[in-house]
């Protein structure tokens, strides 16, 4: 590959500004998501096609300065997902009544920057010496290289953008014309039946993205949890556990469903998330140790060498520089909770180890999977219980500071985690395109910090509006923020709480049959695998949200079969998708900042219904079918219609 010609702009002023206000969108589109759905999406790819659709009414721009745009952009749905993973954990645990803005700007700001630094040394293992997919990062690459004509890109968007936000504005946050999902429970005898979908487009369109094989493993999981475990507690369990049966005693069905769910059934997930973390962790030791040596040795080698304008990274001393700065402020915001050095000092090494280890795992996971599948909330469950049990020695199993101090390290990792993984993958379609490393290394820590300006005002906001976590008499559509509660509960329940070990426990034993039926199928050279995070997601989240993924990646399957499309034609393949994964990206992000719009107004009036239509108009779930049906098709055929 031949270096690009020095006078090809890249870091540009106007590349900086447009970058970060995508980056600033972006992340509040994918904060509002990861609060509803649980599940954020990378957005390279739309942010590349803004990017040049933007850049060509300023008189054009080269790929370069392009893919700076996307770098820097991209960080939207990364810090995003550290920060609404983790940090509403704190108001779902009574620490703060609502999101401080110094503090969360600290810990996305701050971890955000580690996640870079701390993926630097990764970049010639994973992307040059031993060259993983990076699926989303060949993608933006490919639409780099398309850029040419961004224009039916643009309408793409601006159709399924305008789609995605009318259905919103339609649902019933908003004018309550159909409602957010269609539900079906009904009891036969002691035995429980349950079926439920969301009608959100942008689910529809974040399984597109993942494709059908993830889809069928996460809707595998959320049917296990709901027609096979919940009916058999309900059925066999429930009688020897009275607190729980006279809680639900004469609800609904769909009621005793959800608090079945909520008290017992989703631990099975934290279990298969746990043993998911450490397997994946194991099986990743190798590549994991030679990626870190010869990063780390390719920085020395470089040292006082010349080197080629596509393989010049951060210089190691500044990052050494960077890291010690980075880290001293984060040390004395552990200081501020703990107020105790001897345990605030081990507090930040545990954050210094396991961001290193993790944004490693992470990395490699974007790698394989893509930065949208990335499982960085299992990542961060395991560093929090890792953190938990230092922790558990240092203050005491009854610590009423102890869950908090978890929570803090296992935030700051999460965002380092979500960054590096992401850099990497920006760095795959830099190394494609010919760009400059460093230039992308920078731009994408400008970006994370432009994200964490805004995400303690985007959580305030969506907070007032909706709620967040359990559902209220004031919020009773409150956003459940399905991750958050977790790390909540996980921290709380080791630190003088209750946690359901015996489910937690068969958990892990789910888990490990998973792991055991994956290593089968990739034994056999199947091309349809299992993945155990995969499959954890989908115990550990409600069925509703599942299944509308799944019908998106079933719609990605029909257009492959449309085209013929054959297992290894992956550069064909990333060229039938390009416009549905566009309308797909239209879809979430309508919906989306749709969402924080709506928020306002609710806000301003103090009431949740305040846009809300007369009953006369407002219809049930048929019709909600229906219209996720007409949005399930024209998603059809937008990519159905890709040239061949």
């Amino acid at each position: 590959m031949s270096a690009p010609a020095p006078a090809v702009p890249q870091l540009t002023l106007r590349a900086i500004i447009l970058s970060m206000l995508l980056a600033m969108i972006l992340a509040a589109a994918n904060a509002y998501l990861g609060l509803f759905a649980g599940l954020t999406i990378a957005t390279a790819i739309p942010a590349a096609v803004v990017s040049m659709g933007v850049l060509r009414v300023l008189g054009g721009g080269s790929i370069l300065e392009n893919n700076i745009v996307q770098t820097g952009a991209s960080a939207g749905s990364s810090i995003a997902a550290g920060v609404i993973f983790t940090i509403p954990a704190l108001v779902i645990l009574g620490y703060w009544q609502d999101f401080k803005y110094s503090w969360v700007l600290a810990i996305a700001g701050l971890g955000g920057l580690l996640g870079v630094l701390f993926s630097v040394p990764l970049r010639r293992s994973m992307i040059v010496e031993e060259p993983l997919a990076f699926p989303e990062g060949k993608a933006a690459a490919e639409v780099l290289k398309a850029g040419e004509n961004p224009g039916p890109g643009i309408k793409i968007l601006a159709l399924a953008g305008a789609i995605g936000s009318l259905l919103k504005l339609a649902a019933a946050s908003g004018l309550r014309v159909i409602p957010d999902s269609a539900v079906g429970a009904t009891f036969f005898g002691r035995y429980f039946a349950f079926m439920a979908t969301n009608l959100s487009p942008a689910l529809l369109g974040v399984g597109y993205i993942v494709g059908l094989n993830v889809g069928i493993v996460i809707v595998s999981g959320s049917i296990f949890s709901w027609n096979i475990a919940i009916p058999i507690y309900h059925a066999f369990f429930l009688d020897s556990d009275p607190a729980l049966a006279a809680k639900i005693a004469g609800q609904h069905a769909e009621d005793v469903g959800y608090a079945i769910w909520s008290a017992k059934i989703r631990y099975l997930g934290v279990g298969t998330m746990l043993i998911g973390g450490i397997w994946t962790l194991f099986s990743l030791r190798r590549s994991l140790m030679s990626g870190i040596k010869s990063g780390l040795a390719a920085a020395r080698k470089g040292a006082g060498t010349a080197v080629a304008e596509t393989e010049r990274d951060l210089p190691m001393k500044w990052m050494l520089i960077a890291l010690v700065l980075f880290i001293l402020p984060l040390a004395a915001l552990y200081q501020a909770i703990v107020h105790n050095w001897m345990v605030s000092i081990p507090m930040t090494i545990i954050m210094i180890v396991t961001g290193f280890l993790f944004v490693s795992v992470s990395g490699y996971l974007a790698g394989l999977v893509g930065s949208s599948n990335n499982p960085v909330s299992g990542i961060t469950i395991a560093t929090i219980l890792f953190a938990s049990v230092v922790l558990l020695i240092l203050l005491g199993g009854q610590s009423p500071i102890g869950a908090v101090a978890a929570i803090m390290i296992g935030a700051v990792v999460c965002c380092a985690a979500a960054v590096g993984g992401d850099n990497l993958q920006d760095l795959k379609a830099g190394y494609i395109v010919g760009a400059t490393p460093w230039k992308q290394q920078l731009m994408i820590g400008i970006g994370a910090f432009s994200c964490a300006l805004v995400m303690a005002p985007v959580l305030n906001l969506l907070a007032a509006a909706y709620g967040i976590g359990a559902p209220t008499a004031e919020h009773p559509n409150a956003l459940s923020a399905p991750q958050a509660v977790l790390m909540a509960s996980v921290a709380k329940g080791l630190f003088g709480g209750h946690l359901p070990w015996t489910m937690i426990g068969i958990g892990c034993v789910i888990g490990a049959l998973v792991i055991a039926l994956d290593e089968f199928l990739k034994a056999r050279g199947a091309s349809f695998r299992v993945p155990v995070l995969g499959a954890a997601i989908g115990i550990y989240l409600p069925l509703e949200l599942m299944v509308p993924i799944f019908i998106g990646g079933l719609i990605a399957h029909l257009v492959e079969r449309k085209h013929k499309l054959k297992a290894g034609d992956k550069e064909r393949r990333d060229r039938i998708h390009r416009p549905g994964t566009l309308f797909s990206a239209g879809l979430i992000t309508g919906e989306a900042l749709t969402g924080i719009i709506i928020a306002i107004p609710i806000v301003v009036s103090g009431h949740a219904d305040v846009l809300a239509l007369p009953e006369t108009f407002q219809f049930g779930q048929i019709v909600g079918l229906v219209v996720l049906a007409v949005v399930a098709w024209l998603l059809y055929l937008s990519a159905a219609k890709a040239p061949a």
